[in-house]
């Protein structure tokens, strides 16, 4: 896979976490998160990997809808993306995706701030 291609990838993969009918799944919430998935959010909680699939499965919806995604390869398999959620409770978004072979790329870290 080319390093465009997997910017592209990483891009897909984070918008399917944003589709409500991918985030009510546990299951498929499962396969984009790697193992050691942590997340910072936005209220100031820390969230592990089980902690937020029973979330999202439990909330589906979006908070609004995801714009400007720009993702930067920082290294071998490593992907910083960043992009910003228009609605009533805006935010900036970061997300760093790692290659997990042979399941592909799984989102490693992610981090909301209201805007």
């Amino acid at each position: 896979m080319t390093v465009a291609e997997s910017l592209a990838e990483v891009v897909r993969r984070e918008q399917q976490l944003l589709d409500p009918a991918r985030r009510a799944s546990p299951d498929r919430v499962r396969e984009l998160l790697h193992p050691d998935f942590v997340e910072y959010g936005a209220s100031g909680r820390v969230w592990d990997r089980a902690a937020i699939v029973t979330a999202l499965s439990a909330a589906p919806d979006a908070s609004g809808e995801a714009t400007g995604f720009r993702p930067v390869l920082l290294g071998d398999g490593v992907v910083l993306l960043t992009y910003r959620v228009l609605g009533a409770t805006g935010s900036l978004r970061s997300s760093i995706w790692v290659d997990d072979p042979p399941r592909g790329w799984r989102l490693r870290f992610h981090q909301g701030t209201r805007t």
